[in-house]
C-alpha cells in the first residue's frame, strides 16, 4: 500500500464530478493536492463536499503547457491523476475542435510535464467510449480503440498518448476505461442518472432522448475513486504500469430499465416521456473487468440498486440548492 500521507499529488479536472470525489478520498488520506482549475464554478462538486480550503489551487487550463509544468513543478507533484477533460458528447459533436484541444493537446501537455519533471506515477482517464464500436461484448482491454465521434476520438487518442509516453520513455503510467460513471455531485444533467433524477425529484416526467433500449454498464463514483488509488498504488508492478485497465460492474442495464429503476426507489408514480431522438448512440456497450480482478484484485462494492439509493439520497440533501432548481 502506498502511503499518501504527506504526499504531494496534482489532480487535473479536480473540481469535476468524479475529481471531487477523487480529491475527497486523497485528502482523508492525508495527502497534499494541488488541482488545476479553469473556471471558480458555483455549487461545484468540490465546494459542496468542503475541499476547497483543503487544495492547493492553480488557476489556467491543461491546453496551456506553462500552467501544467507549473503546477507540477512548483507543488513538487509526486503522483498525478489527469482527469480534466471535455466529457459532454452533445457538446463535442456541436464544437469538436475544443474538445479535441482539451482532450488530447491537454493530455500530452500532462505527459510531457510528467516527463520532464520525473513524475514517480500517472493515471490518465480514458473511458469506456475509446473503444467505439464493436459487435463482440462485453469489451476487453486488447479491443481496437475506434472511437469514430469526436469524443470517442478525443479518448481513443487520449488513451494511445498515455501508452505511447509509457512505452517509449519509460513512465510509470496506467489507464483506467471505466464504464458510464454515476454518484452525487454530478452536476451534468444531460446525463441519464443525474438528469432523470433531477426530474423525479421534482415531479416532472424524466425524459429519454432515445428510444430507451441502449444498454450500458454503470459504475457508481466510489468504486471509480477505489479504482483509481489501486491503480497509482500498484504502478510499481511490471504488469501494471503501460497498462489500460476496464473497469465497471458487468451488469449491462437498458436506459429505460434504469430510468424506471430510479422512479420506483424515489416513490414516485410518474412514466418516462421517450422521445427516440438520439443520433450516433451506441446500441450496447458494457465492460469486461475480470483483467482489474485478476491483476490489481480490484472489484466494485456497490450493486445499482445501493448505489443509486446513495446518490438519490446526495440529491434530496441538495434539491433545494440550485444544482437541482436551477
Amino acid at each position: 500500500m502506498l502511503n499518501w500521507k504527506g504526499k504531494n499529488v496534482l489532480v487535473t479536472g479536480g473540481n469535476g464530478f468524479l475529481g471531487s470525489w477523487l480529491v475527497n478520498d486523497l485528502v482523508k488520506r492525508g495527502a497534499k493536492v494541488t488541482c488545476i482549475i479553469r473556471d471558480a464554478v458555483a455549487n461545484s462538486s468540490l465546494q459542496l463536499l468542503g475541499l476547497t480550503d483543503k487544495i492547493n489551487a492553480v488557476a489556467g487550463t491543461i491546453e496551456d503547457y506553462r500552467t501544467v509544468e507549473r503546477a507540477m513543478n512548483e507543488f513538487e507533484a509526486e503522483v498525478v491523476f489527469h482527469l480534466a477533460a471535455q466529457a459532454i458528447v452533445g457538446l463535442a459533436n456541436k464544437s469538436p475542435m475544443p474538445t479535441f484541444e482539451a482532450n488530447i493537446k491537454g493530455t500530452w501537455n500532462v505527459l510531457e510535464a510528467c516527463r520532464q519533471l520525473s513524475v514517480a506515477r500517472t493515471i490518465v482517464a480514458s473511458s469506456d467510449k475509446a473503444y467505439g464500436e464493436h459487435r463482440e461484448l462485453p469489451y476487453k482491454e486488447d479491443f481496437a480503440l475506434n472511437g469514430l465521434t469526436p469524443y470517442e476520438a478525443s479518448k481513443s487518442c487520449t488513451d494511445l498518448l498515455a501508452r505511447t509516453y509509457a512505452r517509449t520513455y519509460g513512465l510509470k503510467i496506467a489507464v483506467t476505461r471505466c464504464g458510464n460513471i454515476y454518484g452525487g455531485g454530478d452536476l451534468n444533467f444531460s446525463r441519464i442518472i443525474p438528469g432523470t433524477i433531477k426530474s423525479v425529484l421534482n415531479d416532472e416526467r424524466p425524459v429519454i432522448r432515445s428510444d430507451g433500449t441502449p444498454v450500458r454498464d454503470y459504475i457508481y463514483v466510489l468504486d471509480a475513486v477505489a479504482a483509481y488509488i489501486t491503480l497509482a498504488e500498484q504502478l510499481d508492478r511490471k504488469e501494471v504500469a503501460g497498462e489500460a485497465f476496464n473497469f465497471g460492474t458487468e451488469q449491462p442495464i437498458s436506459v429505460l430499465e434504469l430510468t424506471k429503476k430510479i422512479i420506483i426507489a424515489t416513490g414516485k408514480k410518474l412514466e418516462p416521456n421517450i422521445l427516440g431522438q438520439a443520433k450516433n448512440e451506441l446500441q450496447a456497450q458494457y465492460l469486461d473487468w475480470s483483467k482489474a480482478k485478476r491483476i490489481l484484485e480490484w472489484k466494485p462494492k456497490y450493486g445499482l440498486d445501493d448505489g443509486l439509493k446513495e446518490t438519490i439520497d446526495w440529491y434530496r440533501k441538495y434539491r433545494m440548492k440550485p444544482i437541482v432548481s436551477s
